[in-house]
């Protein structure tokens, strides 16, 4: 049989194979979301799912338009409050708070975002990073709304009667958010609007030469990112039910931005690979009493930037394009 009657078949072969694997790991990531609270401690199951949210939100900016944003702590943190704030004094169900503090999180990032993007580089992460220090400071001098130092306490989770007071129940009820959140980013990446993203990221001037208003691009994945990020402060702030200054500082956006580069800046799922590898290493070099843990986190991401230069997922997937790219040219060799 020739190689010309037989490339049909090899074609779409390659072509489900792709198709296969997705749906294999797609399946294999639902059976473990739904086991995690089974195989560890309901709190830090609950944390994986917060900050993959956060890392997801900053890997679209990062990895999809090209922007490194230093300051969505500002997002994270907002949310956090906001949604402290709405369940006090409203009592509404959670994912309601939840939904409102990703809200109000989005109307934060539409001005920052509006002066951020028409930097690029380092100063666009500096303005960033300002910004969400002046957020920084404003809630910490707001005392009466946001309880300063002290921060905000014994916030409800509530849904429609149901219990949620113990971590695991609340896990499996935050899921569903968190789903929803990850869809979102994995449809905004698979969008037309997603692919000029890339093509911004990659050459803005060509874009800007073909009619793409790149600006106004760049703001929508800001707000988009700042909204995604903010689910995961909401939810947050609902699992530890109370609020502290630290989910507004700059350290909080280094956090996020560790997990991206160790899951793979651009795969979009290495920031939830990296978020569960990081929060489960913090929490168990705590629980082993173990204080100096900057120092294993900090040297964990030199050995992966070093040997994995495309990140643990960016890399795996980098190694099965290559098998499967072999395995076709000997299949046509062969025929």
């Amino acid at each position: 049989m020739s190689v010309a009657t037989k490339s049909p078949s090899l074609v779409r072969a390659a072509a489900r194979a792709p198709r296969r694997l997705r749906w294999a790991l797609l399946v294999i990531g639902l059976a473990i979301a739904l086991w995690l609270p089974n195989g560890l401690y309901p709190a830090v199951a609950v944390d994986m799912l917060c900050w993959a949210l956060f890392a997801v939100a900053v890997d679209l900016l990062l990895g999809y338009t090209g922007l490194l944003s230093f300051g969505h702590a500002a997002f994270w943190g907002t949310s956090a409050y906001a949604t402290g704030l709405v369940a006090i004094h409203l009592g509404v169900p959670f994912p309601v708070a939840v939904l409102s503090g990703a809200l109000v999180a989005a109307v934060l990032a539409v001005p920052i975002g509006y002066l951020a993007v028409r930097r690029t580089g380092i100063y666009f992460a500096m303005v960033t990073l300002a910004f969400a220090q002046m957020i920084y400071y404003i809630a910490n001098n707001r005392r009466g709304l946001t309880g300063g130092e002290n921060g905000l306490q014994s916030v409800p989770r509530e849904l429609f009667g149901l219990d949620l007071t113990d971590a695991y129940y609340f896990y499996y009820a935050a899921l569903p958010v968190v789903l929803l959140g990850l869809w979102a980013a994995w449809r905004i990446v698979n969008s037309p609007f997603g692919r000029v993203l890339v093509g911004i990221r990659d050459n803005p001037a060509r874009a800007r030469a073909l009619g793409y208003p790149v600006h106004r691009y760049k703001l929508l994945a800001f707000v988009l990112s700042a909204f995604i990020a903010g689910l995961g402060g909401g939810l947050f702030a609902m699992a530890h039910r109370f609020v502290t200054l630290d989910t507004l500082h700059w350290t909080t956006s280094g956090k996020a931005v560790v997990m991206v580069v160790l899951g793979g800046i651009g795969t979009l799922w290495g920031g939830v690979l990296g978020a569960g590898l990081l929060v489960r290493l913090e929490d168990w070099l705590s629980f082993s009493g173990f204080e100096a843990v900057g120092l294993v986190t900090g040297g964990l991401f030199v050995v992966v930037v070093l040997v994995f230069r495309r990140g643990l997922w960016g890399t795996a997937a980098e190694l099965l394009r290559r098998r499967s790219g072999l395995r076709r040219v000997r299949g046509g060799e062969q025929g």
